[in-house]
């Protein structure tokens, strides 16, 4: 039984499980989006967001520490350059993990995890539903009300004489 145990060992041996994550954590950060399975997108999830916690401080140590878990300087670059500005405000939450159905092959269930901040379709959604969530104010649909006459009712009834045609007018040939 696996009481007390916080960590998915992912079926690997602990060299083997550090260069996985390590190489998932880059994919990563350079494409801001990867698919894996389940098992390994819960399993990167808590390895990368104390890295992004500590891309904040862009400080010398910080990224001796970031690079000793990547391993890559070009993952790392992007990390200080590009995602740490852009949740510089965030206080946690970076990553989500998104279920996709089941591989064809072997039948895992896969997930897509990706960086909440970048998720460009779910940005421009965002602001969609900001746009529509303003309103017209009420003196614009009061004025139109305003501005139209009091309809009275007529005194007597009136028939209404029959309508008359326009003469047709002669085709030009």
């Amino acid at each position: 039984m696996r009481h007390n145990k916080a960590v998915n060992h992912l079926g690997r041996q602990s060299g083997h499980r550090k260069a996985l994550l390590a190489n998932l954590a880059c994919s990563l950060i350079l494409h801001k989006r990867i698919q894996t399975t389940v098992a390994k997108a819960k399993a990167l999830k808590p390895y990368v967001e104390p890295l992004i916690t500590k891309s904040k401080d862009d400080s010398t140590h910080s990224r001796r520490v970031v690079f000793s878990y990547l391993k890559d300087k070009k993952a790392t670059a992007e990390l200080f350059r590009t995602i740490a500005p852009a949740i510089a405000d965030r206080p946690g939450g970076y990553l989500r993990i998104l279920h996709t159905g089941f591989r064809k092959g072997d039948a895992a269930e896969m997930a897509l995890i990706e960086f909440v901040d970048f998720n460009e379709a779910a940005l421009a959604s965002a602001e969609k539903q900001a746009k529509k969530a303003t309103r017209r104010s009420r003196a614009k649909k009061a004025a139109p009300a305003a501005e139209a006459p009091a309809v009275e009712a007529p005194e007597a009834p009136v028939a209404e004489a029959p309508a008359e045609e326009a003469p047709a007018e002669p085709k030009a040939e």
